[in-house]
């Protein structure tokens, strides 16, 4: 299985024959890798509605025919414009032919702006738990620090998080160190940084202060293997 990380929030898995995006968010992205014209995903994976997570999903699911999972309203949202969106919400699982997604806690906010100026509520934030093949990845979305995280890894053998670290608008560093500690994961990445000049951060500095050897900063592009 390869994760790979693009930039702001968006993480590709691939496995079993399967592309999942999750929060593809690459047009308006200056620190991507990636392009939204050719990027190709069978599956799209949404922590919340936000332009910035949202992204290009409707584009490549129109162009890949992608399963999307998001949140309840989200979801609703995607599928009145006629997309292909299985809606789930926090603390429910499914098993997918690609994996089994469960959707945890996250504290933040969660709305989308169309472009006549509309905002439409697209209901609660989430992470997302994607386990495939017996490796389990968490992606905590938008979020800022709170102690159920201790639960998340507590209940969950984490081989790989993808944790905000950006301020302002979810975890600083200092709290995502805390939060690297509590979801106990075997690696953990940086992620919601440098994008704008609002949240920029060291994400050296950051992994560098993670549990040895756990902590890794990844550049667009940049794979693990799990």
């Amino acid at each position: 299985m390869q994760v790979s990380f693009h930039g702001h929030s968006v993480v590709k898995v691939e496995a079993n024959g399967k592309t999942i995006l999750i929060d593809p968010f690459i047009s308006d992205n200056g620190n991507t890798d990636l392009s939204a014209d050719d990027v190709h995903a069978d599956v799209i994976l949404l922590t919340h509605g936000h332009n910035d997570h949202v992204g290009d999903t409707f584009d490549i699911a129109k162009r890949c025919d992608s399963q999307i999972v998001a949140p309840f309203e989200l979801a609703t949202y995607l599928g009145n414009k006629g997309l292909n969106a299985h809606p789930m919400y926090i603390g429910g699982s499914h098993s997918f032919d690609f994996g089994t997604v469960k959707l945890t806690q996250a504290f933040h906010g969660s709305s989308y702006e169309e472009e006549d100026g509309t905002t439409i509520y697209t209901g609660m934030p989430t992470g997302i738990l994607l386990t495939i093949d017996g490796k389990t990845i968490y992606h905590a979305g938008d979020t800022g620090l709170f102690s159920d995280l201790k639960m998340i890894g507590e209940q969950n053998s984490i081989d790989l998080a993808f944790l905000p670290i950006g301020d302002n608008f979810t975890m600083g560093p200092e709290d995502a160190l805390l939060a690297a500690e509590w979801v106990r994961a075997k690696q953990v990445v940086p992620i919601h940084y440098n994008t704008f000049d609002l949240i920029k951060q060291d994400g050296e500095a950051f992994a560098e202060k993670v549990t040895p050897g756990e902590g890794k900063a990844l550049q667009p592009g940049d794979v693990i293997e799990l």
